[in-house]
């Protein structure tokens, strides 16, 4: 059994890949599998998956056939993508721990902290 582990990039995110089969292309991330680290993005590894008829009775069969889909690749195999003057360059991402006030429902305030990712190329907060 694997651990499960923090990723340096989410769902949503702009992504380019940086090696592969489909090395230079970038993407949205649709999915990602924290426990075998591994993402998918749209657009990328695209496989064709033979599917077969299914018969359920009534409208809930399915037909067969080849679909085209997205797989997962290593998520090492990804940069994320950010928006520099106009220019989409790759960046590493990091990690910067921000003070802030937070209030209880009894109307009292605390300090905490609270985890932000960064461009490390920028050092602005993604």
């Amino acid at each position: 059994m694997t651990v499960a582990r923090t990723l340096h990039v989410k769902k949503g995110d702009l992504v380019r890949v940086v090696a592969g089969r489909d090395k230079g292309a970038e993407g949205r991330i649709i999915a990602v599998i924290a426990d075998d680290a591994r993402v998918i993005v749209e657009g990328i590894n695209r496989v064709k998956r033979h599917t077969r008829v299914v018969q359920q009775g009534g409208r809930g069969g399915t037909t067969g056939g080849i679909v085209t889909q997205e797989a997962p690749i290593d998520v090492s195999n990804v940069m994320l993508v950010v928006d520099i003057d106009g220019e989409k360059v790759t960046t590493r991402v990091g990690y910067r721990r921000d003070s802030v006030t937070k209030t209880r429902p009894d109307g009292s305030t605390y300090d905490a902290h609270r985890s932000v990712r960064i461009a490390r190329r920028t050092g602005k907060e993604i």
